[in-house]
């Protein structure tokens, strides 16, 4: 092995000597910046396009040589001007290992800042949020690509919020090397603010008007890439078309309006789905389907779905109207037969509902009336017969109102990064007499989800219930609150935990109070592991005492959404031991 060591200045003796016959590869080195500068001179430097390249003594020779220039200006964007670089070479065999020294320097400094706007674009919200962005890179260190970023970010904004023929007229940085300072001068000039004209859907099964319901906006309303945005997302959320393209019409913009072309293509009419599934809370079942996305040209729908499983047996049906207006209402009606079998308790209900649901001040709104009825034991174990002392039966009918507000946002619907959702209802017997108990009921479900750190996510969640009656003994497994289970608290049997009888049997409580947090770690794209701790209890009165449940679980975003296995374990319980699998497939919100 021969090594050479020598300053950028002098070239190695080595190399003139073994010119006509030495190929070799070259490892590039950078130290004395942070990573993202690493990179950034890395990818700078000629030499590390020959890290599996054969190069010879001669190129070698002449990329060392322009390495120092190539490293000094990749990094000027990041504010340093000032940066010198030496470099030692090694040998080892035919391989090269060039190291290059750093020593940035001083950066430079933004000392000021003008922007100048129109005062009515400057006036706007998204526009004076992102002129201050820009504002606030005074008195930090000069960064080009961050300076670039902010300029195009308020040339985006003013062209999403209607000024479509605004113009840059002066973007200029102007360093000083002597003084370490840069001022940057930017100026627009907006032009005109344009309105919404009409709104053209082309490819539309439906009567004339019909999706008027789905335009977020009014004619004449100025111009919005964020209105645009929700026209698209809701013709989507429609179900309705397998092709929704929103494409304003700018190059016809005239007299200060945009009209708006929708480009649809209807759906498959008919849905079928099917197949089996598994779930700790219900067992091995399958599920069958069949969907109507339209009835007819008023866009009526008409949804009917079948599941049997070990546990749960249900047979469903909804017919939806959809009614005129810009705030998506529809009336609904439908039916539900619901045979359930639980750790505590059994249950064999009908339930009707007719109710109204829209739009509300971003809000998915629902107000409607159920009538719900049918038989129930409560206080049952696994494994043990009618008969056994401690079981409640009941035969109850019960007729309410129930209003909803839900809520949901999220950055990827198959993989929230960042997202949460909002479940809030009411419900009440109150001034009906066909019911066999009155009673009135608050719950509440939230998620929060958030990335951190790149391939981890926070997520927590918690529920809570409340409820008045005065006849709690009549109400249905339905209507009262249990704990446990894969979306309560793990590590326990589905609604196995909440009050009990004097015969020591779970028979669910009045109130209910969970809390969950959660931390997953992905490995790859798909496959990941996650630690949980949950807590909570059903209970009555303030007699609150939670149970914990704790344990570790496998992510697999897999072709069909996300499937995640759990094991889980109670945590400070002398009288529950043991290890609980949770198997749950489905979205994150």
């Amino acid at each position: 092995m021969r090594r050479a060591r020598r300053r950028l200045s002098l070239l190695p003796p080595l190399l003139l000597l073994l010119a006509s016959q030495a190929h070799a590869g070259v490892q590039l080195v950078v130290d004395g910046v942070d990573d993202s500068m690493k990179g950034a001179v890395a990818a700078s430097v000629e030499l590390s396009q020959y890290a599996r390249r054969d190069v010879s003594d001669a190129q070698l020779r002449r990329l060392y040589e322009r390495a120092p220039d190539q490293a000094k200006s990749a990094l000027e964007p990041y504010g340093y001007y000032d940066a010198t670089v030496t470099g030692d070479l090694q040998q080892t065999g035919k391989d090269w290992k060039v190291t290059l020294h750093v020593k940035p320097g001083e950066p430079v400094k933004v000392t000021a800042v003008d922007v100048r706007l129109d005062p009515a674009a400057a006036a706007i919200g998204p526009i004076r949020r992102a002129r201050r962005a820009i504002e606030k890179l005074k008195d930090q260190p000069l960064n080009h690509g961050t300076y670039d970023a902010a300029r195009d970010a308020l040339s985006s904004s003013l062209t999403a919020n209607g000024f479509l023929g605004a113009k840059l007229l002066t973007h200029r940085v102007e360093v000083s090397r002597a003084n370490r300072s840069a001022a940057i001068h930017l100026a627009w000039e907006a032009g005109p603010r344009y309105r919404f004209g009409q709104v053209h859907f082309q490819g539309s099964q439906f009567d004339e008007g019909f999706l008027d319901r789905y335009v977020p906006f009014k004619r004449g309303d100025y111009f919005s890439q964020d209105q645009l945005l929700q026209l698209q997302q809701a013709l989507n959320g429609a179900d309705y078309f397998s092709v929704v393209n929103v494409l304003p019409d700018v190059d016809d913009a005239r007299d200060g309006t945009v009209d708006v072309d929708v480009q649809l293509a209807p759906a498959k009419r008919t849905i079928y789905t099917g197949g089996p599934f598994i779930g700790t809370d219900t067992g091995f079942g399958v599920r069958g389907g069949m969907e109507r996305r339209w009835v007819n040209r008023r866009g009526h729908k008409w949804k009917n779905e079948l599941v049997l499983a070990q546990k749960l047996k249900t047979l469903s049906t909804l017919y939806s109207i959809p009614m005129p207006g810009d705030n998506q209402r529809s009336y609904n009606f439908g039916a539900n037969f619901r045979d359930a079998d639980t750790a505590t308790s059994q249950s064999r209900t009908l339930e009707l509902v007719a109710n109204e649901t829209r739009l509300w001040h971003g809000w998915t709104r629902t107000l409607g009336v159920h009538a719900l009825s049918g038989t129930f034991t409560v206080g049952k174990k696994g494994g043990e017969s009618d008969n056994t002392l401690g079981i409640e039966r009941g035969n109850s009918t019960e007729v309410f109102a129930e209003a909803a507000l839900s809520r949901k946002q999220g950055d990827n619907p198959t993989f929230v990064r960042r997202g949460w959702s909002v479940n809030i209802a009411a419900r009440s017997t109150a001034g009906t007499l066909l019911s066999d108990a009155s009673f009135s009921q608050i719950l509440g479900d939230v998620k929060w989800i958030r990335a951190f750190a790149g391939r981890n996510r926070l997520i927590l969640r918690g529920s809570a219930g409340y409820t008045w009656t005065n006849d709690f003994a009549a109400l249905p497994p339905q209507l009262r609150f249990f704990a446990g289970g894969d979306r309560s608290v793990r590590g326990y049997g589905y609604q196995s935990i909440g009050p009990r009888n004097s015969y020591d049997r779970v028979i669910g409580g009045r109130n209910l109070l969970v809390a969950s947090t959660e931390v997953e770690h992905y490995f790859t794209r798909n496959w990941g592991m996650a630690a949980f701790v949950d807590a909570g209890n059903a209970f009555n009165g303030t007699d609150y005492r939670p149970k914990i449940g704790a344990g570790l679980g496998l992510r697999w975003l897999s072709p069909v959404g996300m499937i995640r296995l759990d094991l889980g374990t109670p945590v400070h319980n002398k009288d529950e031991h043991g290890v609980e699998l949770h198997i749950v497939i489905g979205p994150d919100l």
